[in-house]
Order: C-alpha cells, then sequence, then structure tokens
C-alpha cells in the first residue's frame, strides 16, 4: 500500500517540496485514514490538537490556506480582520483541488500547484511535534511547528474560536 500511495502525483509533490526543504522529513503511510483530523489523531495515538488542519478559503478573488490546530475552528471573523478582507468563505471542494492540486482530506501545508499565502494558527505552538496531510487521507507528514513556519513561509496568528 505504502508505495501504490507514495506513487500518487499529489504525494510526489509533497515528497519533493519536503526534501527540498529537509531531506530528513519523511511522509509516512497509515494503515487508517487520516482525512478528519480525530481520524489521523487515532492512527497516530496523539492529541486531536496536534494534527494540522489544512484549510482553504477564498477571499474575495484569492485564495489562502489556514493552517489549524485538529482541535481548533477557524475563526472567519478574526481571519477576516487579519487580512483586511470582509468577503471570506471556505472554498469548495472543487476549488481546494484547483488551487493546491489535492483533494479535501489530503491538502498539504506544502507541494501546492499555486502559491498560496498561509496563515497558521497560533494554538499550534503549543506541541512539539505536529502532524500534517502529505497529499493523500493516508499519507502524514510529521514536523515540530518553527520547522512548519519555515517550510510554509506562513504568518503566524491568532484566527481560532
Amino acid at each position: 500500500m505504502n508505495e501504490i500511495i507514495n506513487n500518487k502525483e499529489p504525494v510526489q509533490r509533497v515528497i519533493k517540496a519536503l526534501n527540498k526543504f529537509d531531506k530528513n522529513l519523511q511522509i509516512q503511510v497509515l494503515k487508517e485514514t487520516a482525512r478528519t483530523a480525530k481520524d489521523a489523531a487515532n492512527a497516530l495515538n496523539c492529541e486531536e490538537g496536534a494534527i494540522v488542519k489544512s484549510l482553504v478559503f477564498k477571499a474575495e478573488t484569492e485564495f489562502l490556506i489556514c493552517l489549524v490546530s485538529g482541535d481548533k475552528r477557524c475563526s472567519l471573523n478574526k481571519l477576516k480582520k487579519v487580512i483586511s478582507k470582509k468577503d471570506v468563505s471556505m472554498a469548495s471542494a472543487n476549488d481546494v483541488k484547483t488551487q493546491t492540486g489535492f483533494t479535501i482530506g489530503g491538502v498539504s501545508p506544502a507541494g501546492h500547484i499555486n502559491d498560496l499565502n498561509i496563515i497558521i494558527d497560533k494554538t499550534l505552538e503549543r506541541f512539539q511535534v505536529v502532524y500534517a496531510a502529505a497529499g493523500h487521507p493516508n499519507s502524514i507528514f510529521e514536523i515540530n511547528f518553527l520547522r512548519l513556519k519555515d517550510l510554509t513561509k506562513g504568518r503566524v496568528e491568532d484566527i481560532v474560536e
């Protein structure tokens, strides 16, 4: 199963992005799905908050990604203030695929087909290690918070309820 998943194009993009950043970062293929933060936390036997949810938003005419702790919800009101936009909503499944190259449940913080601004939920800082999707619902990678910030060139903000 590992080989099948690792050969998928979206996973290959993540592998390439991770290798460019740090060759020591490795993708893990899970037997169980990690489609939701709860599923991923169960599969990894970790706190749900240590799972990075990569959420795609449409802000007027542009798209951005918010990396949110698995036990939190992104606040649209806080996000609107942080990015100074009035019209912000979750992106459609089709827009997620078009903008990132990933399907929902496998959206990685790295390896997008378009260059998107990334905002990181500051509550992720409370974990030594966090786990993020790697292009497929069964694949993840482990990274510490500061390295995630460097990898994504994301901006850390208070964006959760």
